[in-house]
């Protein structure tokens, strides 16, 4: 006589329930293309911590390289406003927000902001777009399809070349990290 689901292992019921939901899940109607590689809720961010203000010392190592800038979180956060002030803070965001997904160790987690960087900054048309070849976008696109914290590395590298071409000078002449100098 079976005895039915009971009969079971624990571990096998939780594999059975997950498995479930993931077909559930290719049951549903998609909105767009990346809803079939990515199929996941969005949940809410935490917010920044406060930073300190750097030595007119600290700051002028800033000079080196931008990933000076970005690894200090005051830098960090001059260059992001520096950014907006010109209304181009979609690279330096879109940098953040991947190293942000790089540390994410929960797989429905990332699922869910690799959509969502997807969608705002790869996908042509986006409301963060940011300007990447096609290429980068291929590469991007196919790295959805099996996850992992290095899914975004070409297209954060080819934006991280972009920044420092072209952004970070215009930064280190600015009146804003001036003042950083001299105070």
């Amino acid at each position: 006589m079976c005895k039915g689901l009971a009969a079971l292992p624990q571990s096998c019921l939780e594999r059975a329930k997950e498995i479930k939901s993931k077909l559930g899940v290719l049951l549903q109607k998609p909105e767009n293309a990346i809803d079939l590689i990515i199929p996941y809720p969005e949940k809410a961010e935490k917010k920044p911590e406060k930073q300190q203000k750097p030595t007119p010392e600290e700051a002028a190592q800033w000079r080196e390289g931008l990933d000076r800038v970005l690894n200090n979180s005051y830098g960090l956060a001059a260059f992001r406003s520096f950014l907006q002030s010109e209304f181009s803070d979609e690279n330096v965001e879109f940098w953040m927000t991947c190293e942000d997904f790089k540390k994410t160790k929960n797989p429905m987690k990332m699922a869910t902001k690799a959509k969502k960087i997807y969608e705002d900054f790869i996908q042509s048309e986006g409301p963060r777009e940011v300007n990447i070849d096609h290429f980068t976008k291929d590469v991007t696109l196919r790295n959805l399809v099996d996850l992992s914290p290095t899914t975004f590395d070409l297209a954060q590298k080819r934006i991280f070349a972009l920044m420092e071409k072209d952004s970070f000078g215009r930064f280190l002449r600015s009146e804003q990290y001036q003042q950083l100098l001299v105070n």
